[in-house]
């Protein structure tokens, strides 16, 4: 019924929509691997996104602002934060389903090699009405202290090379076979 593990590429999905997909998975028993987190999309103008987001890291506790909600500066725990908040995540059935769910900006080695999924209902070319405005995860959290987005963007660039290498290697290698 369930594969080993289901390796979700966000790239180009509207981040609540996916998320909620994902926690139905987790609470369903399916081991969820998210990477790419920095290429999410959320609904709407930077600017609007950027107030949002301003006023959620103001709340903090008044007397220990580290006892107070904890504000991830990373897209994937960004998304891990949201996927959360659709578990119910302080009960055993929902602690577990936590476990199983992991998330990566970028695409780190053992899920390289794996292939990966796309969710068609959280896609943003099918879901937002031509013209409208999104914004990209990363952007938003390179603006609120994320800063690892160059380190990121380089180790893409090696894996992508290593990738379209391993391709060609592939085709050839079916062209040989088809020849034979």
């Amino acid at each position: 019924m369930f594969n080993k593990v289901v390796v979700v590429d966000c790239r180009g999905h509207l981040m609540g929509r996916m998320a909620s997909i994902i926690a139905k998975e987790l609470l369903a028993g399916q081991r969820v691997v998210a990477v790419r987190c920095e290429l999410l999309e959320i609904s709407g103008a930077i600017w609007r996104n950027k107030i949002k987001q301003a006023q959620f890291i103001k709340k903090r506790t008044a007397t220990n602002p580290k006892r107070g909600p904890i504000h991830f500066h990373s897209p994937a725990k960004m998304l891990w934060r949201v996927v959360r908040g659709m578990i119910p995540h302080k009960t055993q059935r929902g602690k577990e389903a936590m476990l199983r769910f992991k998330s990566f900006e970028g695409i780190p080695h053992p899920y390289d090699r794996m292939k990966r999924m796309v969710i068609p209902q959280a896609l943003r070319t099918l879901r937002l009405q031509v013209g409208r405005k999104y914004t990209v995860l990363g952007d938003l959290a390179q603006k609120f202290g994320w800063k690892h987005a160059e380190i990121i963007e380089t180790l893409e660039e090696k894996r992508k090379t290593k990738s379209a290498a391993y391709y060609e290697k592939k085709k050839e290698l079916a062209e040989l076979k088809k020849q034979a």
